[in-house]
């Protein structure tokens, strides 16, 4: 697995304009937790804070350096603006790679573009999984191959890749759906509600005879 590598410094800038400040500078403040150490305010590049988001998610390890020491962290949560599409803060948990950790990680649909039976829907049921591991077993996604299903299959977390993985405990429900598989539905067009709405209208014929009668 590559390494993924964010540098980040200490701040003095504390607050809202603080923060105000360092995004006007092209940084994103943060705060680093530390077991047994008092949380550290730091602040990354934007660009670079981006690019190993991208990358890792809130669900692989990222080698960060902090006054010339690396220690392996996690993003606990990440913020964005919500109409810009930049990162705003974001908080980075340190990780003792002796100790088991439990996370969420994505599920992936591998192959879901070339299914082999077409016309057909696949509805993806479940988001995520919750593993436990050591930070060093710790996978990224948890993947399973579509490519194959059938017409009224569906895949459970048993059948994802991370469940044969030694060293790695799924703790979602192993019965839990993951992903089926589907006929397309047809719309129905409901002509005789029409018809019948239609018939429900006077004609200009019957408009005039009623107007008859009543002389």
């Amino acid at each position: 697995m590559k390494t993924i590598h964010l540098n980040v410094q200490k701040r003095e800038e504390i607050g809202t304009s603080g923060a105000k400040k360092l995004r006007a500078q092209g940084l994103v403040p943060g705060v680093f937790y530390a077991q047994d150490e008092e949380p550290v305010a730091v602040v990354a590049k934007a660009n670079e804070l981006q690019k190993v988001v991208d990358q890792a998610g809130t669900s692989a390890l990222v080698d960060m350096e902090l006054d010339g020491k690396t220690t392996k962290i996690l993003f606990k949560e990440i913020q964005e603006h919500p109409f810009k599409n930049q990162l705003v803060h974001f908080d980075a948990y340190g990780v003792n790679l002796k100790e088991k950790i439990k996370l969420f990680i994505p599920v992936v649909l591998e192959n879901r573009d070339d299914i082999h039976v077409q016309p057909s829907v696949l509805l993806h049921l479940l988001e995520e999984v919750e593993v436990e591991c050591l930070p060093t077993s710790l996978p990224s996604e948890a993947v399973v191959d579509v490519q194959n299903m059938e017409i009224g299959d569906t895949v459970t977390v048993a059948d994802l890749d991370v469940s044969s993985i030694e060293g790695i405990e799924v703790l979602t429900d192993a019965e839990e759906a993951v992903a089926a598989l589907q006929e397309p539905r047809e719309e129905v067009i409901e002509e005789e509600d029409d018809e019948a709405e239609a018939a429900d209208v006077p004609t200009v014929e019957e408009t005039e005879d009623e107007g008859e009668d009543e002389e």
